[in-house]
Formats: C-alpha cells, sequence, structure tokens
C-alpha cells in the first residue's frame, strides 16, 4: 500500500537517482559523496577559479526554485471549456512556473515542440515575481486572489540595478523544467528583441547544451520598422532554436508544396513524373581532381541514341567534369553511384559544351527553411489582421500578436501529425490558432497545452472595453472563434471535394477545437496540521472530512490524476455502485473512490470494470476515512489483490 504525499515531480530527487546509477560508488547512506564524484570524474573536473561561467544575482534561487515540488493542483472548469468529453486539448490559467512543475509527472519527456514569446524585458513592469518560499500564495497576490490591494506586480526599471537579473531568475527556472517535457527529439523556439537575445543564448547554451543550439532566426516582422527608436528604426526580431538532444540532418526539413512543385520541377519523364536536372559536376572550386582523384573519371555518351556508359564505346563520347576555364572539378556521384543510377542521368549541350546532369525528382523533395524570414505573411501586422477578423474589430485587442502563419510554420518543421505542441506564455493564443490551422492543411492531430496567468489587461485598453478582464480570458475566447472559424473553413473545402478526395481529407467533425481548462489553485486535500487547532480533537474531526471547503469529488479525482502522472486528458466515466462513484479513469487504468463506507461491491465492480477494459494492470485510490473499519479496508485490498492489484497500486490519501 503506498499513500500520496501530494507533491509535484521532485527533480532534485530524480536527478540524483540519475547520478547515483551512473556512479554507484558516489551513494554514501544516501547521499552524494562529491569528493568520492570529482575522483572518479578526473581530469574533467574544473577546480580553477578562473573559467568560462555565465553567472548573476539570484541564480542559485531561481535553481532551487525550479527543484522545489509544487503542492499546488490544477482545478477543472467544465463550464468554460469547449468540447469537454472529446478534446485532447489543454489550457491552463495560472503561473508557468508552478504549472509547468505540475505537469513534470503527466509530461516528463512527451512534449515534441514548444514555442513561447516571453515578455521582452524592455525595464518596465514585470509581472512574473517568484517566491522562493511560497510561490502558490505568491501567485494569488498577483492575481488578486487574496490580497485586497489588487494586483502585486513589480516594476523592473533600468535604473534598478536588476534590469537584466529579474528577466534572468524568471527564465532560467521555466526553461529548466520545460526542458524535461520535451521529448528526447523535441525542440524549443523562443522569440526575442535585442534586449537580451544575447543573455537568453547563454542561458539555453546552459539548459540545453552549446551542442543542441540549431540556430538564430531573424524574423522581418515590421518593415516600416519602429520609427520612435533611437538610432536605427528596428524592423526585425528573433528566433532561438535549441532541441533537447542532437538530431540528424535535416531533420528541419518539409514538403515542398504544389505551387513550388510546379514551379521549381518543369520536366516530366515517360511516366508522368515530375523532375528537375541538376548538374552532377561538384560546382564548388574547393573539390576537385587534385584532392577527389576517385570522382574524376569520364562518362560516355551517344549523342545520337542518347545513352550514357562508364565503358568507351564506338560513338561515344568522353565527358569530364571539367569547368569552361579548364580547371580539372569532380563529380557528385562516384563509379559505383553512376554504374547503378545511370538511368537518372542526362546530357545536354550548354555553349557547345557537354554537361552531365542528374534527375531530381519531385516525389519526396523537401526543402530547408533559411536563417532570415522576410515573407510578408510573417509580419506582425498580419497577425494583428487576424486577430481583429476573429473578433470583428478594427481596434487593437492585443498588442502585438505573432503571425499565424509563422507559428505555423515553425510547428510544421519540427513535428509529426500526432505530437504535442506547448507554449506556456500563451498571450492571445496565437499557438493554439496554428495548431488547429495546420491540423486542417495535412490532416494532423497535434494537440496544444496553452498556459496562461490570467493578467488584468490594461485599464482603458481595447480587450479590456470589450469585456476581457484578463489576457487568458482573451485567450480562450480566441480559441473558441478560431477553432470555429477553421472548422467552417474545412467544411466548406470538404463539401466541394470529390469522393476520391474525401477520402485522404480529414472530415470537419474529426478536427479537435475544444480544450479542457484547468486553473491554478492550492490542493484540494487539507494539510494534517493539529498545530492550527485549538485541541486534538477539533483536529481529527477536521480530518474525517479531508477536502478543502468548496472543492469537489472532481477537483480531488484531477489532482490525483496529476499527481500519479496520468495525461489530463484521459477520458473520466463515472460509474454508480449502490450509491458510491467509482471514477473510472483512462478506461480503468485508475480507479479512484473517495466515497464512505467503502466495501466488498466497491471492489468487486472495479474488477469488472478492469476486465471489461482488458486491463493488464490498474491502480485504486480511496480515502483512508472512507473505511468503516480496518477490517472493511483489508477486505477490500485483499479483494483487489486477488484480481491482480499490486501491493504498490492500492493508494489512499
Amino acid at each position: 500500500m503506498s499513500h500520496l504525499n501530494g507533491e509535484s515531480l521532485n527533480i532534485e530527487n530524480k536527478n540524483i537517482e540519475k547520478l547515483v546509477e551512473l556512479f554507484p560508488e558516489v551513494n554514501t547512506d544516501g547521499k552524494v559523496d562529491f569528493e568520492k564524484l570529482k575522483q572518479i570524474l578526473g581530469e574533467y573536473v574544473d577546480d580553477s577559479d578562473e573559467r568560462y561561467r555565465f553567472v548573476w544575482n539570484g541564480k542559485g534561487e531561481a535553481l532551487r526554485l525550479s527543484q522545489t515540488p509544487s503542492t499546488g493542483t490544477l482545478r477543472p472548469a467544465k463550464e468554460e471549456s469547449k468540447n469537454w468529453d472529446e478534446t485532447e486539448n489543454l489550457y491552463i490559467e495560472g503561473d508557468n512556473l508552478e504549472v509547468l512543475k505540475l505537469l513534470q509527472k503527466s509530461y516528463f519527456n512527451k512534449v515534441k515542440m514548444i514555442y513561447i514569446d516571453p515578455p521582452y524585458n524592455t525595464g518596465g513592469d514585470f509581472v512574473y515575481k517568484d517566491n522562493f518560499k511560497d510561490n502558490i500564495q505568491n501567485y494569488k497576490k498577483i492575481t488578486g486572489q487574496v490580497d485586497s490591494e489588487g494586483n502585486a506586480t513589480t516594476t523592473n526599471r533600468e535604473y534598478s540595478g536588476r534590469y537584466h537579473t529579474d528577466w534572468l531568475n524568471m527564465m532560467y527556472s521555466r526553461l529548466r523544467l520545460a526542458r524535461n517535457l520535451l521529448k528526447d527529439d523535441g525542440v524549443i523556439f523562443i522569440s526575442i528583441d535585442d534586449n537580451e537575445v544575447t543573455n537568453l543564448k547563454k542561458v539555453c547554451d546552459e539548459i540545453f547544451g552549446e551542442i543542441n543550439f540549431i540556430t538564430q532566426i531573424t524574423v522581418l516582422c515590421n518593415p516600416r520598422g519602429r520609427s520612435q527608436d533611437k538610432y536605427f528604426a528596428t524592423n526585425h526580431e528573433y528566433i532561438l532554436v535549441y532541441s533537447k538532444s542532437e538530431l540528424p540532418v535535416g531533420a528541419f526539413s518539409i514538403a515542398k508544396d504544389e505551387s513550388q512543385i510546379e514551379k521549381e520541377y518543369p520536366e516530366i519523364d515517360n511516366k508522368n513524373n515530375k523532375y528537375r536536372l541538376l548538374e552532377l559536376r561538384n560546382t564548388h572550386r574547393d573539390f576537385g581532381k587534385h584532392n577527389r582523384p576517385n570522382l574524376y573519371f569520364p562518362i560516355y555518351y551517344h549523342p545520337e541514341s542518347h545513352r550514357l556508359s562508364l565503358e568507351n564505346k564506338q560513338g561515344y563520347i568522353a565527358i569530364y567534369p571539367i569547368w569552361n576555364d579548364g580547371y580539372k572539378g569532380c563529380w557528385t556521384w562516384d563509379r559505383k553511384k553512376v554504374a547503378n543510377d545511370i538511368e537518372h542521368l542526362e546530357v545536354r549541350k550548354v555553349n557547345e559544351n557537354w554537361k552531365v546532369y542528374r534527375k531530381n525528382y519531385a516525389e519526396g523533395s523537401v526543402k530547408m527553411l533559411k536563417t532570415i524570414f522576410t515573407e510578408n505573411s510573417y509580419f506582425t501586422d498580419r497577425g494583428q489582421a487576424a486577430i481583429s477578423d476573429l473578433f470583428d474589430t478594427r481596434f487593437k485587442i492585443f498588442e502585438s500578436p505573432k503571425s499565424v502563419s509563422l507559428i505555423k510554420q515553425l510547428i510544421q518543421t519540427s513535428s509529426d501529425n500526432n505530437d504535442i505542441i506547448l507554449d506556456f506564455f500563451a498571450g492571445s493564443s496565437t499557438t493554439a490558432h496554428a495548431v488547429m490551422n495546420l491540423n486542417i492543411k495535412d490532416g494532423g492531430n497535434r494537440k496544444f497545452i496553452m498556459i496562461q496567468l490570467p493578467e488584468e489587461t490594461d485599464e482603458g485598453s481595447e480587450a479590456s472595453k470589450a469585456g476581457y478582464e484578463t489576457i487568458a480570458e482573451l485567450g480562450k475566447e480566441r480559441i473558441r472563434r478560431a477553432g470555429e472559424k477553421v472548422k467552417a473553413e474545412l467544411k466548406e473545402k470538404y463539401d466541394s471535394a470529390s469522393e476520391e478526395e474525401q477520402k485522404v481529407m480529414k472530415h470537419p467533425d474529426e478536427l479537435d477545437i475544444g480544450f479542457k481548462l484547468f486553473k491554478l489553485d492550492s490542493s484540494n486535500i487539507k494539510e494534517w496540521n493539529p498545530g492550527k487547532y485549538e485541541n486534538v480533537q477539533e483536529a481529527i474531526e477536521d480530518a474525517l472530512t479531508p477536502y478543502v471547503p468548496s472543492r469537489t469529488e472532481e477537483d480531488v479525482v484531477y489532482e490525483m490524476m496529476l499527481k500519479m502522472g496520468l495525461d489530463l486528458t484521459y477520458p473520466v466515466e463515472e460509474i454508480d455502485i449502490k450509491g458510491k462513484t467509482i471514477y473510472s479513469i483512462g478506461y480503468g487504468f485508475l480507479m479512484i473512490c473517495l466515497a464512505d463506507n467503502i466495501d466488498i461491491a466497491v471492489a468487486e465492480k472495479m474488477i469488472e470494470i478492469k476486465d471489461e477494459n482488458n486491463q493488464q494492470e490498474f491502480r485504486a485510490i480511496f480515502r483512508d476515512e472512507g473505511f468503516s473499519s480496518d477490517t472493511d479496508k483489508t477486505n477490500v485490498k485483499e479483494t483487489l489483490r486477488s484480481a491482480g492489484l499490486a501491493e504498490e497500486s492500492f493508494i489512499t490519501l
């Protein structure tokens, strides 16, 4: 039997376990012997004071904060959600630091792509201020839930001396947690401007490793430039790209669309396949006969029959990889490759010179993105137009939203059809909009997780005038509206398609345009703290009702799912057995009964649910005080054990 402690994944303990697994000899009575570890690592340990490192005031505390488990929870809000019972998308309101901690068990190593557009460090108001002792309480103060003085934002003025450090402390802890959620081949994209791009790269080099730096993209976002700038009119931003581990060459290449293929592949063979001709001669002067002698040889060609050969035959002419000025170059293929694929070669005469080309077919062709994005569909005003169109307004209801096309391109480049996409600075939910849009384009089933602090909209802003009191409210409404819009577009396309085309298209009803909404809060379970009561009897009576007042059984169920490491989108079925409710999660993988007077009938029903769903293993959770006696508890436990329940899978609160 096991007992839940109510904490999120303890990352510090997890890291120590990995360390001891690699070096078991450093484990001394449950502690890490660092002197022994230094001896083992030998020459790889740098004891000198003069070494390259990136430090700032508060970095150590930010590190500890990221490793401190959260005792908070995420409470379901069905009434504000969309398509609760069908959707696999999540929208979470709360401080992203605490939410990222809470997601560690359920989504560890499961997210394929993260995109974030964090607040840029302009030296102005700065809302993300963390509290090392109690970040849940701090979150409630920030959002005005407990502090009558309202929003506890802090200023981050440049002259405060903490202009960079406050921003770095905020980003450092969150990025460390975010990395844990990425799959081994996962990728993170971070939008940033000139103020912190240098520091952000140093932080990411430390967290993700310099070897996993992919690129720094420059995005032309405002072709007119900012006229209020001091020296130059800034018209660009950056996107830093890192992977969790080293990726294979071409990992970010994507298939070319039809318009590109039509333009770039003008030739058609006798099987109606599109192709283009690429010169077989290596076009780099650095490579030639002098350093690639095995790639310098004649290819023989018959001008009348158009046949090619590696053998010198009558009527054939020899073609060498020689430049127009006589420089002896080399082929890109060796003799073996030419012999195997000679039917894919073609010879043409150019300016009285014979040249050998290879056929490059359109099928399966991919393109590699450039590091400078200049497409007008990526401009910020396109992002502004998209959200204004959704809300039917000519005013800026959200300041400088990213272009949907920009985020869609990043997602397409780095994810597959069934991957999870995370944005923990969700803002106006452009990322969610882009996910749904891309799923229409390629028939994918990507899921999104949006995390946004319910930060108040500025008084007098267009969002505030429209009735959106927080950025989170605006973001949720955008998903609702964008979802209906993309579904309508897909339906129009589907209805006008032929039956054959419809067979390979996603049906409009299959498109996931919903989201399950959860809100960060303190735990639903009361702390066992006799010291806060006037007498022990009062403490015992309070313990008999272990839930925080106003919390529901459903709140507790989802907290258990979170603490057990289950996906929050798993189906939850309520089953009644003699007036007691059994919650079956994931088709019987986890079953929870929080009723009083639990008996054998509950255990037998759980076994029935398990068998109906062909579950090989399952878990069961009960309240400690839900059993009338120790005998009832033992009987229920033994009945479940006879059906295959493991000792550690019988869990009590």
